[in-house]
């Protein structure tokens, strides 16, 4: 990339397009291109936009008609990305700047603009991975109750089963299955 000396004219498709001129390298598009991987989080991203868009109406820089649109913009995007319908163009470098883009397709630039209004790109980041964490977490808390029900009841099912114990890799004394297995389900809730 140049610095900003020659007559050409920024690129409005980056985020940054404004500090340089000229073509981008095609190596630097794909080294700092995110959304491949930050996709997983559309739904995060789009919850994240809809509830600060909701504080901007409260403090009135959104009119009613606005928020509407814009969740109802919002609705659709989540809709497209659960069906894999989702169309990624050029430009779009994360999840943040698709789900910006589309949504500007859908309600209009003029609307959809102001999302982003006092809000910075480390703060939606920021944002997006607190509640894409907790959701993600959520479902493996599910996941960790069964595994630990499943212990249980087969340590309560199979609690006549004997097997030898060890200590500093020798055999020591008889101990249940019972009682080996169930040292998972206890390992499962300290981690």
């Amino acid at each position: 990339m140049s610095s900003s000396t020659n007559n050409e004219q920024p690129s409005e498709l980056k985020l940054w397009g404004g500090r340089f001129t000229g073509a981008t390298d095609p190596l630097m598009d794909l080294y700092n291109a995110s959304l491949p991987y930050d996709k997983k989080m559309y739904a995060a991203d789009l919850e994240g936009t809809k509830v600060y868009t909701e504080g901007l109406e409260k403090i009135g820089l959104l009119t009613k008609h606005e928020l509407s649109e814009i969740h109802r913009g919002l609705a659709e995007i989540k809709e497209e990305w659960s069906n894999d319908k989702f169309v990624a163009k050029p430009g779009d470098e994360d999840i943040h700047t698709a789900n910006e883009r589309r949504l500007g397709e859908i309600i209009g630039r003029q609307i959809a603009g102001k999302v982003h209004t006092g809000r910075s790109r480390n703060d939606q980041v920021a944002t997006d991975m607190r509640i894409y964490t907790r959701t993600e977490l959520q479902k493996l808390a599910k996941i960790l109750k069964t595994f630990i029900e499943v212990i249980v009841k087969r340590a309560k099912n199979e609690i006549d089963f004997l097997m030898p114990g060890y200590t500093h890799l020798q055999r020591a004394q008889p101990i249940r299955w019972s009682h080996w297995l169930s040292i998972f389900s206890w390992t499962s809730i300290w981690y």
